[in-house]
């Protein structure tokens, strides 16, 4: 008999953007897959059981949340941010089309969260206010040459471009490569906002152009949101500047 399968993202850390429907997810199941320090983000009751596992282990995961939910059981996968953003809903479609028949049985139910780039960009104003991308700088799972691609066409494109996963002790120079790039294509000025840990206790935001981005300030708990040449800076005097980038675009009217 099968029982059902919950993916659920915590959001960015912040307890208050988690939303309603993945705290009722939470009550509902019995057993928790995730990685460690999502899952420590949880309060669980003595009735539910936690299998963490490494942050690079997620078919592994998503098998064993799979193989729990065709026995029966209520299960519940933990990613942070939305789980369908570079997170653990693809691994869970990925090893329901690669796996038995009964896996393709179980109730999956996917629920949206709130993912890095909209936490980071509410705290500086609108960045993401007319067309951008969201690109993974890990080249874990695909070609450095295919980023440096998707990252070329995106500033020619003029997307407002976040990145995630920009470094991390085993690739340190990715980020760095990505700034000598896009100064290529966009201007000096451009704002490079580099968000961590947004809403969280340790939360640290700060904003640089682009010809002076540090990739130094950034780490694998860092958004970078790399504004497109329309983005906007309003300088307020005793308050953070706003950041912007307009709905209307090329000259066209606005809405």
């Amino acid at each position: 008999m099968s029982g059902r399968l919950f993916v659920i993202g915590t959001g960015p850390g912040n307890p208050d953007q988690m939303t309603p429907e993945a705290h009722a997810a939470v009550s509902k199941a019995t057993v928790f897959f995730g990685y460690g320090p999502y899952l420590d983000r949880l309060n669980l009751r003595a009735d539910q059981t936690r299998q963490a596992s490494d942050n690079r282990e997620e078919l592994d995961r998503a098998g064993a949340a799979l193989r729990a939910a065709s026995e029966g059981a209520i299960v519940c996968v933990v990613s942070g941010g939305d789980p369908g953003v570079f997170a653990m809903a693809a691994a869970v479609c990925e090893a329901v089309d690669d796996g038995p028949d009964a896996w393709r049985d179980v109730d999956l139910v996917i629920l949206p969260g709130i993912t890095a780039m909209l936490a980071v960009a509410a705290r500086v104003g609108a960045p993401l206010g007319h067309d951008f991308c969201a690109i993974s700088l890990s080249d874990n799972l695909k070609p450095w040459a295919t980023i440096e691609k998707r990252l070329a066409s995106a500033a020619e494109g003029g997307f407002v471009i976040a990145l995630y996963n920009p470094i991390s002790k085993a690739r340190p120079w990715q980020l760095g490569k990505a700034f000598e790039l896009l100064r290529e294509k966009l201007p000096g000025s451009t704002p490079v906002i580099f968000g961590r840990a947004a809403g969280r206790p340790d939360e640290r935001i700060s904003v640089q152009p682009l010809n002076v981005a540090d990739a130094a300030m950034a780490d694998m708990a860092t958004c970078v949101i790399i504004g497109s040449a329309e983005t906007k800076i309003i300088e307020r005097e005793g308050k953070a500047d706003l950041i912007y980038t307009p709905r209307f675009s090329g000259g066209a009217a606005g809405d």
